[in-house]
């Protein structure tokens, strides 16, 4: 009896050992998601893959700067914002899912007062400034 309840406590130790050792490389970096609102404007780092003339992959960090015109879903796994420039006198929207692994830091540049969750009215060729 002795004996088995033994060989099972050593079986138990080295499966937690293997469980602890299995876990600590897997171990992923949470990135810090700032507070963001409609109306805030932001630079917003990613990381694009491109092939160079020569067929290899490189890897370079491009920024998308503008302003929250709309965010959904919150801090969620599937939470998004919506953001807006102009770029050579066209509107440019882009949507940014806040857990996409390829963001490298989100930038808070300047922060307007909006009385509105979704700013979809600058659209439509809003001409005042935002305070």
């Amino acid at each position: 009896m002795t004996k088995e309840k033994n060989k099972k406590e050593d079986n138990k130790k080295e499966n937690t050992e293997v469980d602890e050792k299995k876990e600590s490389p897997v171990k992923k970096e949470k990135r810090e998601i700032p507070e963001l609102k409609p109306g805030m404007t932001i630079r917003i780092y990613q990381k694009i893959k491109e092939l160079n003339i020569k067929g290899e992959e490189k890897e370079r960090v491009q920024y998308f700067e503008g302003m929250i015109i709309a965010k959904k879903h919150g801090k969620e796994a599937g939470g998004t914002i919506t953001v807006r420039k102009i770029s050579h006198g066209v509107g440019v929207e882009k949507i940014f899912p806040l857990n996409l692994p390829t963001i490298e830091k989100i930038e808070i540049l300047k922060k307007a007062q909006v009385r509105r969750a979704k700013l979809y009215y600058l659209k439509r060729g809003h001409k005042k400034k935002l305070k």
